[in-house]
């Protein structure tokens, strides 16, 4: 089945209109004959919204209750069950009521559409997760009712819901968005035109974010590289260099020029480790600046620096880049263009802008030359093609200096193109270039000329020579640029896990952190992703975080993957790794792993703590009670006492009253042992008990009277390990609630039975009168089951299917017996 579309009425404020465009909508399609139902709609009391919901057919809400109140909720199962073609459900940020399936209303709609249904609902800008801070900074207010902004980036139409400030002030004036006892107070505060100005920029800049999301999806589907000058992207290119703080002013300056423009900087970190790492400090500073000027710091690696500057550019729509004239002297230039002309040479539709600076064309500086960008074939085949050049050239420029330098002076020049050649491609295009610079030297050097034959001794000992040495060279100096490109790599490497070490170490979030990756590999988009721990064959991926356009949503759409276990992967699109690349990309997994997992327990660490001080609290507060209501209830019992005879009626009720004292007297000392057993106040006497001593405590406690308990014991018990006194508790508790609910004539039983180490004690009172669940759920049961807990034993309840409630304590047994139980039947005992 087909997923539903998903589409967001976006408001910047309540009372824009959302709502009414929503039912407005709904009731245009249902004229075009489409199935439109009401999930859920909020009128909020107004009459106009209410009257435009007319018509339309409406799912009946389900009714929970919380906190002793009842709250409508959407009937998720009877909107599945009507399955509709389209669904109206209103405020997508809500949060579902304490016992719902779903915590947030918007996890009920995902829901809906996985059922194949069309959505329709309503979001203010304020409820985006994003923007939390920037809200609450704005109106004073904080938003507990948040949406992450994933979900509504994910919708696949989304509508601006806009109303000018003013226009909304009047209408709250007039009563048709709040009730006239809210207006002034709405007015004075989160209503001011202020607020509702800044709430409005906030609602449209983010919406043009996602058109231009939209834009650059529709160009990536269409392989659109080019540029399109939809909005000004000023991009400068930073070195770490002291120029840098020049280009970013510069940079800075075209941008204000440009409304609407925006400033990026962008510092790529040479993948081959050959530039000298630039000054941490110098970088923190420069960023410092450009995010004061409203900019944005990326970072990015690349062994060809005009290439990643150029990727990335393209992947985000850049269309003027600003650089600084190069240091480099004009001899070192004539050598090797410099990264603002390679850029210039590729750049196609963007603009370049090179900027003079104070360091420009310092003097000459003679590189040697790099390793060839790539590896493998690449460095390969461009040594090769750079040897083929070179000799050539070399050969003619000897041949015409060849009375003044002869054979040796060739020699050693030709052993010069031998040494870079091993630099940049390796041994064995070294060894290659050798033999060929051997077969030049024989033959335009050596008596007779043009021609490979050696006729002098000295001459074949000089080739012998130079083919020996240029082997020994090319090997050490093709080993010697391998390790300096690998140990100069590996700095690269650790200069990126460190930076992102650092964030996490900041408290970073994890889009952020994501970012980074993607920045540095220049990824379209990155995704952490989780799957539920299930057996299924095709499991179901969540995105726990994201960035980027069109985030992967399961591992198989990436390009590049990056498995953190069992059930967490990282999947990014974009474009291959190389296997160095793919490594440094598993580390930077591992470490966002790492902060994925600390983030989790730090969060239930918080949620504990926050129950452990509510649980402190709720500890307090009852001890406080029950002492401060100990005393009026000694007050009334003695008073009941003292109280003179009474006729026969007067005497019955007089009894009842009695025993409702002293009922509320032992529930407040349940409450106090309740308490003191959560506070670790509780002291235990563990010890091995017999049962039959403990059974006469408790019937003792219980009293004797009309009501019976019927005993049914073997004649050996084992003794239990327990504290006498906690047991017998449980056991006149026990007695007490069996006693409380057992029909009239059908006494509660108990019974015993030892099993391996353990001895069960089950006491059933017939026919259950009231709902096991609350039975088991009452203030003697639970504090009866952690009373057992808290002595190494269990509680346990369970129905028969004649309806009959019955309670098993099982607790550990000791080596010792107890003495026969003689007596089957004990005295009756009253009920309590």
């Amino acid at each position: 089945m087909a997923r539903g579309r998903l589409r967001i009425h976006l408001g910047a404020a309540p009372g824009v209109g959302k709502t009414y465009v929503m039912l407005q909508e709904g009731q245009r399609l249902r004229t075009q004959g489409a199935d439109v139902v009401i999930g859920l709609v909020e009128a909020h009391g107004r009459r106009l919204t209410a009257a435009l919901a007319e018509g339309l057919e409406t799912v009946p809400r389900h009714t929970l209750v919380h906190r002793g109140a009842s709250f409508p909720e959407m009937d998720l199962d009877a909107v599945l069950v009507r399955h509709p073609q389209i669904a109206l459900v209103d405020e997508l940020a809500h949060t579902n009521i304490p016992g719902s399936r779903n915590t947030k209303r918007w996890q009920d709609v995902n829901e809906l559409l996985d059922a194949g249904i069309d959505v329709v609902t309503t979001l203010n800008i304020q409820h985006l997760e994003s923007l939390n801070d920037v809200v609450r900074q704005i109106t004073g207010v904080t938003q507990h009712e948040t949406l992450p902004d994933e979900v509504a980036r994910r919708a696949d139409q989304i509508e601006l819901v806009d109303l000018l400030p003013e226009t909304l002030r009047r209408r709250l004036v007039h009563g048709d968005v709040y009730p006239q006892d809210r207006v002034e107070g709405a007015l004075t505060h989160y209503f001011r035109l202020g607020n509702l100005t800044a709430l409005r920029e906030l609602a449209l800049l983010w919406l043009a974010d996602r058109v231009e999301e939209g834009l650059q999806r529709y160009r990536a589907e269409h392989g659109i590289t080019a540029p399109w000058e939809t909005r000004e992207r000023i991009m400068v290119g930073l070195t770490g260099g002291p120029e840098g703080e020049t280009l970013i002013r510069r940079a800075a300056r075209i941008t204000a020029r440009t409304p609407g423009s925006e400033l990026l900087a962008l510092h790529v970190i040479p993948g081959d480790g050959l530039a000298p790492p630039a000054s941490p400090a110098v970088m923190t500073g420069q960023r410092a600046l450009v995010e004061s000027l409203g900019g944005s710091y990326h970072q990015t690696i690349g062994e060809d620096i005009p290439k990643a500057l150029l990727r990335f550019a393209e992947d985000e729509n850049v269309t003027q880049i600003v650089l600084g004239a190069s240091r480099r002297g004009r001899f070192s230039l004539f050598l090797r263009a410099g990264v603002g002309q390679r850029t210039i040479h590729r750049s196609g539709p963007i603009d370049v802008h090179i900027v003079t600076h104070e360091q420009a064309a310092k003097g000459p500086t003679l590189r040697l030359p790099q390793p060839a960008r790539g590896t493998g074939q690449a460095r390969l085949w461009s040594a090769v093609a750079g040897a083929a050049v070179l000799l050539p050239l070399l050969t003619l420029l000897l041949i015409a200096l060849r009375d003044q330098v002869g054979l040796p002076g060739a020699l050693v020049i030709y052993m010069l193109a031998v040494v870079m050649t091993a630099l940049v491609g390796g041994t064995l295009p070294a060894l290659v270039t050798a033999a060929a610079a051997g077969l030049l030297a024989d033959y335009y050097f050596t008596q007779p000329l043009r021609s490979l034959a050696v006729v002098q001794t000295i001459d074949v000992v000089a080739l012998a020579v130079f083919l020996a040495v240029a082997w020994l060279v090319g090997t050490l100096a093709g080993a010697a640029a391998r390790r300096t490109g690998q140990a100069r790599r590996a700095t690269s490497e650790a200069r990126i896990l460190s930076r992102l070490a650092a964030a996490m170490m900041r408290g970073q979030d994890l889009p952020t952190l994501l970012e980074q990756v993607r920045e540095n590999f220049s990824l379209t988009s990155v995704s952490l992703l989780e799957h539920e721990p299930d057996h299924a064959p095709e499991p179901r991926w969540y995105i726990i975080a994201s960035t980027g356009e069109r985030p992967p949503e399961h591992p198989h759409e990436g390009d590049v993957e990056a498995p953190l276990g069992d059930r967490l992967t990282l999947a990014a699109r974009g474009h291959r790794l190389s296997d160095d690349d793919q490594r440094i990309l598993a580390a930077c997994a591992a470490q966002i792993g790492i902060a994925h997992t600390h983030g989790e327990l730090t969060r239930h660490a918080a949620e504990t703590d926050t129950l452990v001080a509510a649980e402190r609290t709720r500890a307090s507060l009852l001890l406080t009670a029950s002492h401060d209501l100990r005393a009026p209830l000694r007050t009334v019992e003695d008073a009941l006492t003292d109280l003179p005879p009474m006729p026969p009626n007067g005497s019955r009720r007089l009894a009842t009253a009695r025993m409702a004292v002293r009922r509320a007297t032992q529930l407040l000392a349940d409450l106090d042992d309740f308490s003191r057993l959560h506070a670790g106040a509780l002291d235990l006497y563990l010890r091995p008990v017999a049962l039959d001593d403990a059974l006469t405590a408790a019937l003792d406690d219980l009293g004797t009277g009309g009501r019976a308990i019927t005993l049914r014991l073997p004649e050996e018990l084992p003794y239990v390990i327990a504290d006498a006194a906690l047991l017998t508790r449980i056991l006149t508790a026990l007695g007490a609630d069996a006693l409380r609910h057992s029909p009239v004539g059908e006494p509660p039983t108990l019974t015993a039975e030892a099993q391996s180490d353990r001895l069960h004690v089950r006491i059933s009172d017939g026919t259950a009168l009231g709902p096991p669940g609350a039975r088991a759920d009452s203030l003697p049961l639970r504090l009866s089951r952690d009373l057992a807990e808290a002595m190494s034993g269990t509680l346990d309840h369970s129905t028969a299917d004649g309806g009959a409630f019955s309670v098993t304590l099982t607790l550990p047994t000791s080596a010792h017996r107890s003495a026969t139980v003689t007596e089957a039947r004990p005295p009756t005992v009253p009920e309590r």
